[in-house]
């Protein structure tokens, strides 16, 4: 599985390609997408869509997750946010992926089990999960791939829930399940 992380930003926007077997993350690509010195918003955001544009086409991966915006100080910052993560969702719309996204804390979690963890604890442990001699740089970089490994430590956990349940046959009743099930059922106390 192919998973394109993305770092929304107005003014730099990080990305990064993890491939997985389910065992291991390999590095596809990482990186940010600089707004030129001076240019208005329009063309930051322009520039953000043609670079990804060019680089979902490159990676074609199965999925890309995005950093959700959980919240901004100040509302001006914001407002560019939401058009950065716009123009990214755009992108991988049209390059044919689906997009799912998460918090930043839903990211630090499940990278480093903290969901109120630093940014140079994110770097580290994408340099260990990913097997890296130095941790990612820029940091936005490095988020993008926490944004990546956070989808593939989610993922597989759906896709095992659907098959076990898929698997489960109908009860009879409700609350009913075979008996060989029912040692799994936890006891109430008492």
């Amino acid at each position: 599985m192919k998973i394109f992380g993305i770092d929304p930003g107005s003014e730099r926007t990080g990305y990064g390609c993890v491939e997985s077997d389910g065992r291991r993350h390999r590095l596809v690509t990482c990186g940010a997408i600089a707004a030129p010195p001076g240019a208005g918003l329009p063309q930051r955001l322009s520039n953000i869509y043609r670079e990804l544009s060019s680089l979902l086409r490159t990676a074609q991966p199965d999925c890309v997750a995005i950093e959700n915006l959980f919240h901004a100080v100040n509302a001006r910052s914001a407002l560019k946010l939401g058009h950065a993560r716009g123009v990214a969702m755009l992108a991988a719309v049209e390059a044919g992926c689906d997009v799912v996204e998460y918090t930043p804390a839903e990211v630090k979690r499940a990278v480093v089990g903290y969901g109120r963890a630093e940014k140079p604890q994110v770097q580290m442990m994408i340099k260990l999960l990913l097997g890296l001699a130095a941790a990612p740089s820029p940091h936005d970089a490095a988020d993008a791939l926490a944004v990546a490994i956070c989808h593939l430590h989610h993922a597989p956990h759906g896709a095992v829930k659907v098959q076990l349940d898929a698997a489960r046959p109908p009860a009879a009743k409700r609350g009913a399940m075979p008996r060989s099930w029912r040692q799994y059922r936890p006891r109430a106390n008492g």
